[in-house]
């Protein structure tokens, strides 16, 4: 029997590209999201199934490492499956692809089962009968270096500020996992990002940050990756890693 994978073919729009014509991480992170969420329908811990219980996944970690990027007019397609969950952790993997099958991203993510009354943290055995049918698989697409991000030091500087509105809420009323995207590469300009190719990015979540809250974004640059933070009231809700490729030496 083969491996279980969901996927799914998505031909992109013009919204979902950035200035250079490239698949914006956000739209990167929505994609992937959408696949995740219809996959968890088809294995029966979809949203529908779990909200009756009153329990819901959220993300905690999005490591992403592009191979190249997803440009103007292409067709992808998007491949995910679940991995063995460990204790209450419950990981997944992904594979972007261009229209000829070659890998154009992969990413790899861990979620928290949640009960959203009381937000305490859930195992396996929460859904013992889903859990026992689930057709989990070992394969990683990606090696993670490390799923800790290190904190900015006292040199980082403050880039901006944006009040969460409604508009960037999901049905959990919070902001939607994907906007961080979106906030964090506004901590960097135009010409710094088109200066040099990014070679992954990761972002990790710990607060969620509700309608009417001010988030704070603030960077320090370590030679050839950026730290940022996203921060409310002086507590820390999220956090992002931007890795640029190394430069040619001549």
């Amino acid at each position: 029997m083969e491996p279980y994978c969901y996927k799914e073919t998505f031909r992109l729009r013009y919204s979902d590209y950035d200035f250079k014509d490239e698949l914006s991480y956000m739209s990167m992170l929505t994609l992937v999201q959408e696949v995740a969420c219809r996959s968890a329908d088809e294995l029966g811990f979809g949203y529908e199934a779990l909200k009756p219980h009153g329990y819901g996944f959220l993300v905690v970690n999005t490591y992403c490492r592009f191979l190249r990027p997803v440009r103007l007019g292409e067709e992808i397609t998007v491949e995910t499956w679940p991995l063995p969950p460990r204790h209450v952790i419950f990981e997944r993997d992904y594979r972007v692809l261009g229209g000829g099958g070659e890998p154009c991203a992969l990413l790899a993510s861990r979620w928290c089962l949640v009960d959203l009354k009381s937000f305490s943290l859930l195992t396996p055995a929460a859904m013992p009968e889903v859990h026992a049918r689930c057709p989990y698989r070992d394969e990683k697409s990606v090696e993670t270096p490390s799923w800790k991000i290190p904190r900015v030091g006292e040199n980082a500087r403050e880039m901006y500020r944006l009040t969460v509105t409604s508009g960037h809420c999901d049905h959990y009323f919070h902001t939607n996992n994907t906007r961080y995207a979106e906030y964090f590469v506004g901590c960097f300009s135009m010409d710094e990002l088109s200066a040099r190719p990014v070679r992954s990015f990761q972002i990790a979540y710990a607060k969620q940050a509700k309608e009417g809250k001010e988030l704070v974004f603030v960077r320090e640059d370590r030679g050839e990756e950026s730290l940022c933070e996203a921060r409310c009231e002086g507590e820390t809700l999220a956090q992002f890693r931007l890795e640029f490729a190394k430069e040619e030496t001549a």
